[in-house]
């Protein structure tokens, strides 16, 4: 059962990409071959983006390969940390396209250039980059929810950015036509680019949380001492890790059982643990259940939590 939702998983991510893949490429030769044409560089430049939309998404394609491959001596914990390298990866693409958007428009509002007011045929065009824009930025969204993977997501958030720069395109240059101020082009492009830098960080902070095997999402822990409570027989549940693998979870911690039992009740009440934890948390990759009598809960480790721990802990 688990190995097929891997295998539904690595098809939605694929699908994702591949839709990724056509839209943008349509798209960025559109806007690329519009600006050349009617000498717009903000079309050009839009066009350019979504170029490097075209490398994430077949970046994205390779990655599902990767996931989908087993574990091996090298990888004995399977290759899911390729997909956090990956979204790693597309938050710096980010942050370059964000930074160069910046660039442009502290350039053009220190020079005084007057913005070229476009054709009907460039505003046309960017017109239809948002539509397309809008429509991928959701469905890469709802894939990446279907899946729990955090590079469409990311993605995702990626296309959002995009809309949000035909926008300022369409918009800033309108408005500069329409009131004579060519500066409101290049003051729009500055605000956004500063949002865009600010999601690049975002995506990149929560995956360097997950490179560090860190975790501040206090209700998985509650939910999995809940779980371990529910087990008849286990008890004192600690020096519990969880960490992100992509969109699974590993687990490993300790419980208490009554010193008399023997191995086998011990082993029982630990494969009921897992199982409960299962039920409780979705997407469990693995769980490493450590067995200990009553009473000897007590470490100088440092590592791993207890309830506690945990806000609101007892």
């Amino acid at each position: 059962m688990a190995e097929a939702k891997v295998i539904d998983r690595t098809a939605i991510v694929r699908r994702a990409a591949f839709i990724a893949l056509v839209g943008n490429l349509f798209l960025a030769v559109l806007k690329i071959v519009t600006g050349l044409t009617a000498g717009s560089l903000a079309v050009l430049g839009d066009g350019l983006d979504s170029s490097t939309d075209v490398a994430i998404a077949i970046m994205t394609l390779a990655v599902g390969f990767i996931i989908n491959q087993p574990s091996d001596k090298e990888h004995p914990w399977g290759h899911h940390r390729a997909e956090t390298l990956g979204t790693i990866v597309l938050a710096f693409i980010i942050m370059f396209a964000g930074f160069q958007l910046f660039e442009s428009a502290v350039r053009q509002l220190r020079g005084g250039t007057v913005t070229k007011a476009p054709g009907l045929i460039a505003l046309a065009v960017t017109a239809v980059s948002i539509a397309g824009k809008l429509v991928l930025a959701l469905t890469q969204y709802r894939l990446g929810k279907k899946s729990g993977s955090a590079m469409i997501l990311a993605n995702a958030k990626n296309m959002t950015n995009d809309i949000i720069i035909s926008l300022s395109v369409f918009v800033g240059l309108g408005a500069a036509t329409l009131f004579k101020m060519p500066a409101l082009d290049a003051i729009t492009a500055l605000l956004v680019s500063l949002w865009v830098m600010k999601s690049a960080v975002g995506i990149f902070r929560e995956q360097n949380l997950e490179l560090m095997d860190g975790n501040a999402d206090d209700e998985l822990y509650r939910s999995l001492f809940d779980a371990v409570h529910s087990v008849k027989g286990a008890g004192n549940p600690h020096r519990a890790r969880i960490r992100k693998m992509a969109s699974s979870w590993d687990i490993d911690l300790d419980i208490e059982v009554a010193g008399n039992l023997t191995v086998r009740q011990a082993h029982d009440i630990a494969e009921r643990v897992e199982k409960a934890v299962r039920e409780a948390i979705p997407y469990v990759y693995d769980i490493m259940v450590h067995v200990e009598p009553e009473g000897n809960g007590e470490h100088e480790e440092q590592y791993g939590l207890s309830a506690k721990d945990i806000a609101g802990g007892k």
